[in-house]
């Protein structure tokens, strides 16, 4: 109905005003109805829609920007419109004459609700992310970081007002932000004046909401507006560093990197490093001073490739095994070589960076995660935050195969978890021809079940070996050894084709079979590749995957008992090894229980993105420190069915358990018994389908 002397805009105005517009954010898909005039900042913050703002509402960080869907959406039975947008004000002006404002955004500070509207929150650009995607996953991570921006115009000093220059910035915090007893980082106060004056009384306090205090700390002062802040999530392995930097604004990755973790030169596994810091009086020391020096020169690393300032990173998240945990932190770890292995401190912790040498801004906080349990750490936590079993129905298999493997079961209702010293094996330590993944190592490996022949890929070569033209393409990397994904796969295949039997013996009988089957010394090998160096799977490093794969399937049938379960739902396999790890030859193996194939999933540096949780939601921290509380924590050692568990998992898949599922994509062989370990040779078996 039109009213009498007023403009039909206005008409529509009041009718609008009388039923409230509907505002719809998208992606997120929240909505609600609010009166003309809103802000649209407002109208997301009272949603729950993240929308970033370091200024406040000046419009002058940009952070803020939204767009207007055009059309009509019947589903919600509104008409969304650029004319129901409060036109393009002075602030906007200032702003996209300064600074760049592509079409189509608005401020949403300053632009206001005059009708139905569907406001699309960008993902596409670093200014208005909402969440970051862990690369070539679905992954999705809140934005909630423990770092806060905050931009404020200070008054200046008044000879009336007695106030020191500290207070009135606290206090202008308080008014324009809500931030209530703040604290300051003390390397703060002595600079505070000058940056003050330099910004012409405008700074950006840069709050930390995640403290051992209960209080916000200022951190971080700038004169003017400050746009970014930047947070490092580092995952510190006992082979390799890997490391993330990330925007806590954004939450887009900036950069990341990895390096070898230099503390192998004092040990290549994890007891060995323990027996150095036992044996030397300044061992420890020594391998404090190079992770930090490693880590330091990460930093430096991903700094220069995202082209930014290292002293701009204020927040950090460290996951890390025990012994790793320990090293870092300047702990002796020397009670977590012997039983009870006892842990010099478990939960989470908080440092202020420098305090531990690391070289960023002096006012970053460092967060480490907490450890499960002796030999179950903070790496473990963050691939538990980052997988979720206490978060599902299903009941999951998390592994992290390693020198030192940990293991976690469970589901919303239970956890579980324990370790297994797998040793060095599936890393190529113990092997002939073992080495660690490098270009030149063989990765991949298929045998013909009627001729025996093998045919492998190597790192770093496209080609199969019997495919045209891979001695040319191998030429510069060579073929140098095996590493661990082909360890497991060449024992799956030797076991398949018959040339081991199910008890890991090679049968000396196949030599009549294929000249691949070569005697040595009272036993035989299997010789995968005939060039040099001549590389061979031995009877010696069988047996050095038998003992580590049954060491971790006996902590895992502990866990499923723990459990009362018979079977697992679905299996993850974290870490760097775990990626590259094929399932079905795991399973065939029987390095992990029966399931279904399409269940069993890498999901590759797990730890590493339960580090980026914690680093971009610090509520995913108090997830993580209450779900470790939970969990019960099985020490293999003291269980007195491992024995048994170890033994009837050394043959392969397993002496006593069922694959069924298994059974259903791979013909396994029967039983046989080879002719050199005092049976008939050769044996009956069934042939297997080949892919």
């Amino acid at each position: 109905m039109r009213i009498e002397g007023t403009s039909e805009i206005e008409t529509n105005m009041t009718e609008a005003a009388q039923k409230k517009p509907l505002v719809l954010f998208m992606p997120s898909g929240k909505r609600g109805r609010f009166p003309i005039g809103t802000p649209i900042l407002d109208a997301a913050r009272s949603l729950g829609v993240y929308v970033e703002s370091v200024c406040g509402g000046r419009a002058t960080c940009g952070r803020c920007q939204v767009s207007v869907q055009e059309g009509n959406f019947a589903k919600h039975k509104i008409v969304s419109s650029n004319e129901h947008i409060s036109p393009v004000g002075p602030k906007e002006q200032r702003y996209a004459s300064v600074r760049e404002l592509p079409d189509g955004r608005r401020l949403s500070c300053s632009a206001q609700i005059l009708g139905d509207l569907v406001i699309d929150v960008p993902q596409d650009t670093v200014i208005n992310a909402q969440v970051v995607r862990k690369a070539a996953t679905d992954r999705v991570i809140e934005r909630n970081a423990a770092v806060q921006l905050c931009y404020v115009e200070v008054e200046e000093p008044d000879m009336h007002k007695p106030l020191g220059d500290l207070d009135r910035l606290k206090a202008v915090l308080e008014k324009d932000w809500g931030w209530k007893d703040l604290l300051i980082a003390p390397h703060l106060i002595p600079q505070l004046q000058g940056i003050l004056r330099k910004g012409n009384w405008a700074v950006t306090a840069a709050i930390h909401r995640d403290m051992d205090s209960s209080r916000p700390f200022i951190v971080g002062l700038s004169p003017g507006l400050k746009n970014e802040a930047y947070g490092v999530a580092c995952d510190i392995g006992s082979t390799t560093i890997a490391m993330h930097l990330v925007s806590l604004l954004s939450g887009r990755i900036v950069a990341s990197s990895g390096a070898s973790n230099p503390q192998i030169r004092f040990g290549e596994d994890l007891m060995s490093r323990v027996s150095y810091v036992m044996m030397n009086p300044d061992g420890r020391e020594a391998m404090t001073k190079a992770v930090r020096e490693a880590v330091n020169g990460l930093i430096g690393k991903v700094c220069a490739e995202g082209e930014i300032d290292r002293h701009d990173i204020l927040d950090m998240v460290v996951v890390g095994n025990p012994i790793m945990h320990h090293l870092f932190l300047g702990i002796d770890p020397t009670e977590l070589g012997q039983a009870p292995f006892a842990l010099a401190v478990s939960g989470a912790l908080q440092y202020w960076a420098h305090e531990i040498d690391i070289e960023v801004n002096r006012g970053a906080r460092l967060y480490m995660l907490p450890c499960i349990a002796g030999h179950v750490g903070a790496d473990a936590a963050g691939a538990t935050l980052s997988e979720g079993p206490h978060r599902q129905d299903k009941m999951m298999l998390l592994v992290d195969v390693g020198t030192n493997a940990e293991i976690v079961l469970g589901n919303k209702e239970r956890v579980v978890a324990a370790s297994s010293p797998t040793g060095p094996a599936f890393e190529g330590a113990e092997i002939s021809s073992g080495q660690r993944a490098a270009p030149g190592a063989i990765e991949r490996v298929r045998i013909d079940p009627e001729t025996l022949e093998p045919r492998f890929r190597v790192i770093g070569v496209d080609k199969w070996s019997d495919e045209e033209g891979f001695a040319e393409a191998a030429a510069a990397t060579g073929v140098t050894g095996i590493c661990g994904s082909a360890i497991i796969e060449v024992v799956a295949e030797m076991y398949l084709t018959g040339i081991i039997s199910q008890d890991g013996v090679v049968d000396g009988a196949m030599a009549a079979r294929s000249p691949r089957i070569v005697p040595n010394g009272r036993t035989f090998s299997y010789l995968l590749h005939d060039g040099e160096p001549k590389i061979t799977v031995t009877q010696n490093d069988i047996r050095a995957i038998q003992l580590a794969k049954a060491a971790l399937y006996a902590g895992i049938k502990l866990l499923m008992e723990k459990q009362g379960v018979e079977h697992v739902d679905t299996i993850r396999f974290a870490g760097a090894f775990g990626s590259f790890i094929d399932p079905k030859y795991a399973m065939v193996l029987g390095l992990i229980p029966d399931c279904d194939l399409a269940e069993v999933k890498a999901v590759g540096n797990a730890a590493g993105t339960g580090a980026l949780m914690a680093l971009l939601n610090r509520g995913h921290r108090r997830e993580i420190e209450e779900t470790v509380r939970k969990i019960e924590k099985i020490e293999t050692a003291l269980e007195s069915k491992f024995q048994e568990h170890f033994v009837n998992a050394m043959a392969m898949p397993n002496k006593v358990d069922a694959f069924p599922k298994l059974a259903e994509v791979v013909t396994l062989p029967e039983r046989k018994v080879p002719a050199d370990d005092g049976g008939e040779g050769g044996g009956r078996r069934r042939r297997r389908s080949r892919e």
